[in-house]
């Protein structure tokens, strides 16, 4: 008897998402498929993802041809095509937003990744994108820069439910959850009901290894070899430690009290870049509860044909993520951190390690 391993993981409380959209997808009813088959309950999306759906096919041909005939812009025509397919994928998933009561069932559109240093901006793209797909399952994406942390407080404010995207660090992490706090507070202040507020961080997995790696296969000791393929899960096997940390202060009870949802972590790049590595180890060594995995199709289908589940491989690993941590050279992080090109601060041995940082916000809580 064949075991359904997505099954388990669904189980086990984390939700799979596809990290990938397309009208093809769409027509063809292949997300359909994917939900029915594979237990997938939610999309992400980002312009990258879009920009490949537009360069294959003809799916786009006919709406391309109308925008063209109206001589509308650039960035009107993007907006019109990418929100179209966001609105087809959230009725597909409606039925699961529906079973979830607002967990799962999202689809997720980011904002022009163009204005993610300018707070401003954002807010009125976040509030844009929200009235075009007009969808109560839809997610906002929005990047976890500096000037993105107030643009994430006063989007969640207005009850518009976002994705926060591309966090890399525990710093960045805890001041992501800090914005989503202040965020629902002002929207209690708003009059907005918490419970129809939904939020999720993105912590990026396998884009962190491959800039690690390819910085330790540079040193070419025998001591960097041994640390390849273990940046990225120790980081975040102690994000998670971290939104545990922050779900048990007095704040965030305030706010559940009030019907605030969690801000679950969600594990983004997760499909291995390095073929020496299994390609499902950034599914099965992140088990744990209230998560969710984005994943392309041939990771989903990975993991249901070969992925062995080991139960929760997150909770009692703290310690060991901790020192696995400072094991790195400080000059090797700093410098990965800034290869992704994203958000800044993963805690250093020389400045703000893991070790440091854990104990700081351990000792707030």
């Amino acid at each position: 008897m064949s075991v359904d391993v997505l099954g388990q993981l669904s189980e086990a409380g984390v939700s799979v998402w596809l990290d990938d959209i397309s009208r093809d997808r769409l027509r063809t009813g292949n997300l359909q498929s994917l939900m029915d088959d594979y237990h997938v309950v939610g999309v992400t999306s980002n312009p990258t993802i879009f920009a490949k759906a537009l360069s294959q096919g003809s799916a786009y041909d006919e709406q391309v041809k109308d925008l063209k005939i109206r001589g509308v812009s650039v960035e009107e025509a993007s907006r019109a095509l990418t929100t179209y397919d966001i609105r087809w994928a959230c009725d597909v998933l409606r039925p699961v937003y529906d079973a979830t009561n607002g967990m799962d069932g999202r689809v997720s559109i980011e904002v022009d990744p163009r204005v993610a240093k300018e707070t401003a901006k954002t807010i009125a793209e976040a509030r844009n994108l929200w009235w075009m797909v007009d969808r109560p399952n839809a997610y906002i994406k929005i990047p976890a820069t500096r000037e993105g942390l107030e643009a994430i407080t006063e989007t969640i404010a207005q009850g518009i439910s976002v994705n926060v995207t591309l966090i890399f660090s525990l710093e960045r992490h805890g001041e992501v959850i800090d914005a989503y706090m202040a965020g629902l507070e002002k929207a209690k202040a708003n009059g907005h009901d918490l419970s129809k507020i939904f939020s999720v961080a993105s912590f990026f997995v396998s884009r962190m290894d491959t800039e690690v790696d390819a910085r330790l296969d540079k040193l070419g000791t025998p001591e960097a070899t041994a640390l390849r393929g273990k940046a990225a899960i120790a980081n975040a096997r102690l994000a998670y430690e971290l939104f545990e940390s922050k779900c048990a202060e007095e704040r965030w009870q305030a706010l559940a009290a009030s019907g605030a949802n969690v801000q679950r972590p969600l594990w983004a790049s997760t499909s291995t870049k390095d073929p020496t590595f299994p390609d499902t180890m950034y599914v099965v060594d992140l088990v744990v509860s209230d998560t969710v995995n984005t994943m392309p199709e041939a990771t989903i289908k990975a993991t249901a044909d070969h992925g062995e589940l080991r139960g929760d491989t997150v909770h009692g690993t703290y310690d060991q993520s901790s020192r696995d941590c400072m094991r790195w050279p400080n000059r090797v992080i700093r410098s990965a951190i800034r290869g992704t090109g994203a958000s800044p601060g993963w805690p250093g041995p020389a400045s703000s390690s893991c070790s440091a940082s854990r104990a700081t916000w351990r000792a707030r809580s």
